[in-house]
């Protein structure tokens, strides 16, 4: 490292530098793969996961065989000697932690017995291995303690300064992370803080520079508290400004007023209605009329359990849009949810109301011919109602006069595709609607630039669903009696959901296909519940069709592979009655309405998250017939994979399960990461522990641009704001 330092000794660096300018193209291109990193802003945000202390060492029995780790631990011996097998030598070195020891081995390395001395401490990291019983590291990077560093300390003093461990790569360890950051912090200039000295005196906070030396280099417990504090309130006001701006931009946009007229479209649909709307639909229905009548876009999203009428909602909004002559595109994920959406559309609206407004559908699988067709009556204005998957956002498709954009399943899309379709018109009026229901905190922070609306009351006549646990691998008779079930069902005049977490379970373990689509495992399971999934749509489809209790029932398989037009044949006659038993992926999770589906079986539970269960479970009990859910697991009882299976079935209320959901998942799944190409700027905020940081950093946003719009007496705000977020960092905050 020394050459580096003497370079970056010469140079001073703001936030923005290049690292290849700071370092050299060599060290800047292993930090862009290992972290995506290209800005010395970016280095300097990469925070240590945890602190240690050098007179703290690491319980060395409690290390996992096969998995990366980094220690702290003392010497205990070192003895070189001849190879057997081969020319050169061997250097083995025990390190210990007062209890439990392990060993180092060194091939051809001798000349690092003069360092690895015994009582000497230091960092050691490597990928723990077994060799006669002991554990072992195989080659480990390590960094010994500094000896003359703490000459100049007490040595209580150096044992317990915090020592920062980075989330680190083999080419790139944490100690080494730890001198590229040291080296760059002691030249950095000025550090734009968004927080005003009065602002500080009031949160009670460091400044900005303050706060990244002392979360790099600390010296107390103390400071490592103060810090990191000070760097979560930062990160909550930068967001919660940021998505406040993008509220206050789409509010100063003009949009042509949708008013809906005395004896329109809207009131004719409403007297045609065999039921009375409920009393949130009453509500939210309320509130988007008169978000359509203002002189801004509305911005809205609407969530509510599966079943209670958001599409209901949507069409009274479509129909108060269309008797301005104005056209409504309503976007889904998938074509069978395309589709589905289309035909209940269809059958709500009645004939009279289907000639008028020619609802059309338009997806990439459509024929040529017959997308040719749908395109020119939704270009020439002909249809006013559009359903459609990604094709809708095809350079290809046009509309005459696009006033309201409807998004089913916001989670499934990115803000760059819902931004496209909305450019297709006049600054359109946007309604969200998502059947995942979304904590308090989740709202308030990824969704911060929209209205939230929920529809808790379920429309009346629902039967209700009973849920239970198949444990299979403690009770492994139970799996018979889950298909007795399902022709029992059967045999009841109704119909069986059987639901997969793979097209093949041929898979190599650790990935799965679902839907032509790689994902990996669940994170954060033990070893032995990270596998592939055991049944798969095209094996179980297979397999019923062969086992004499079921071989009778009418059994067919879909999935994402295939075509368009199958997809949709088998679901017209799963809903039309001709299928007794289907086997899919998650492609029938939302918004698929079979009313005589009675039961819903699904394999590999515990390879599904908890709003995603809920969401399956919600495709049956919808009509008057009981509904039934089987949830299969070998999850065994005490494990993640089986607390998110238990969650489900202990209850029905899916605002109930999102709660649990961010609790079992951890918060940093929901702002973590990133999305479009981005890194997200949110490096320390925990939607949980941090809620009511959040909340008052909302209150601090909203003051601070409701006294200063244009921020000029906040600089350091504006720079920020203006380096970090832009249209992809705000979409990489809406991971959900």
């Amino acid at each position: 490292m020394s050459g580096i330092e003497t370079m970056i000794e010469r140079m001073t660096f703001s936030l923005d530098t290049p690292l290849v300018d700071a370092l050299g193209e060599k060290l800047a291109k292993s930090l862009a793969r290992a972290f995506e990193m290209t800005t010395v802003g970016d280095l300097v945000g990469h925070y240590p996961r945890r602190y240690a202390k050098r007179g703290d060492l690491t319980p060395i029995r409690e290390l996992p065989i096969g998995q990366p780790a980094t220690i702290v631990a003392e010497v205990k011996s070192a003895q070189s000697r001849p190879m057997r097998q081969r020319r050169g030598t061997l250097l083995e070195v025990v390190i210990g932690d007062g209890v439990g020891e392990m060993s180092l081995t060194f091939f051809g390395q001798a000349w690092r017995e003069k360092e690895l001395v015994p009582g000497a401490r230091g960092v050691f990291s490597g990928k723990v291995g077994a060799y006669r019983d002991q554990l072992q590291f195989s080659h480990p990077d390590y960094q010994l303690f500094d000896d003359e560093e703490a000459a100049r300390e007490s040595a209580e003093e150096y044992a317990e300064r915090p020592l920062p461990f980075y989330p680190a790569t083999a080419t790139l360890p944490t100690w080494k992370l730890q001198s590229i950051i040291a080296a760059l912090l002691d030249q950095l200039g000025d550090v734009p803080d968004p927080v005003t000295d009065d602002m500080r005196a009031e949160l009670k906070v460091m400044s900005a520079r303050e706060a990244l030396e002392k979360v790099h280099r600390p010296r107390t417990d103390a400071e490592v508290h103060r810090a990191r504090h000070t760097l979560r309130v930062h990160e909550a006001l930068v967001m919660q400004t940021a998505l406040l701006q993008q509220r206050q931009a789409v509010n100063e946009l003009p949009a042509t007023p949708r008013a809906a007229q005395r004896g329109g479209l809207l009131e004719v649909f409403d007297s045609s209605l065999p039921y009375d709307l409920t009393p949130d639909q009453q509500t939210v229905g309320g509130r988007i009329s008169e978000d359509l009548v203002a002189g801004a876009p509305m911005n809205r999203l609407v969530q509510g359990e599966v079943g209670s009428g958001k599409t209901l909602v949507a069409l009274r909004a479509m129909l108060q849009v269309a008797e301005s002559g104005g056209q409504s595109a309503l976007i889904a994920p998938t074509e069978v949810l395309a589709g589905q959406h289309l035909r209940s559309i269809a059958k709500m609206l009645g004939p009279s109301l289907q000639a008028e407004l020619m609802p059309t559908l338009l997806t990439g699988q459509m024929p040529a011919a017959d997308r040719r067709r749908a395109a020119l009556r939704v270009a020439s204005g002909q249809a006013r109602i559009v359903v459609g998957t990604h094709a809708l956002l095809s350079d290809k498709t046009t509309f005459a006069d696009l006033g309201l954009v409807v998004v089913d399943e916001q989670h499934r899309f990115g803000v760059e595709q819902r931004e496209t379709l909305r450019a297709k018109g006049r600054n359109p009026h946007v309604v969200v609607l998502t059947a995942t229901p979304i904590p308090r905190t989740v709202a308030m922070t990824v969704f911060g630039d929209l209205d939230v609306s929920t529809i808790r009351t379920m429309p009346a006549g629902r039967a209700g669903i009973e849920t239970f646990v198949a444990p299979i691998a403690e009770k492994p008779g139970w799996f018979a009696r889950v298909w007795q079930r399902a022709s029992e069902e059967v045999q009841k005049g109704h119909q069986v959901f059987v639901v997969c977490a793979a097209i093949d379970a041929d898979q190599a373990a650790g990935t799965a296909v679902v839907d032509d689509v790689e994902i990996d495992e669940l994170p954060g399971d033990p070893e032995e519940e990270r596998r592939g999934p055991r049944y798969g749509v095209t094996q179980v489809a297979e397999t019923l069709s062969r086992d004499p209790a079921t071989a009778a029932l009418r059994i067919r398989a879909l999935h994402g592979r295939m075509p368009g037009e199958e997809k949709d044949a088998i679901m017209r006659a799963f809903a039309g009655g001709d299928i007794d038993v289907i086997v899919a992926t998650t492609v029938i999770e939302v918004g698929v309405d079979v009313p005589n589906a009675s039961a819903m079986i699904i394999l590999d539970a515990d390879r599904f998250g908890v709003s995603q269960l809920h969401q399956l479970r919600g495709r049956v009990g919808r009509g008057g017939v009981p509904g039934l859910c089987l949830l299969v697991t070998e999850a065994l009882e005490g494990t993640p994979a089986r607390e998110r299976v238990d969650a489900v079935a202990a209850t029905l209320d899916g605002f109930e399960l999102a709660e649990v959901d961010l609790e079992l998942r951890g918060e940093g799944d929901v702002l973590g990461g990133s999305q479009s190409g981005s890194r997200s700027s949110l490096r320390l905020l925990r939607v949980i522990k941090d809620a009511s940081l959040i909340e008052k950093a909302r209150g601090l946003a909203e003051r601070v641009l409701s006294e200063d719009p244009t921020l000029a007496a906040h600089p350091g705000l504006a720079a920020i704001l203006d380096a970090r977020i832009g249209t992809e960092e705000r979409a990489a905050l809406r991971k959900n």
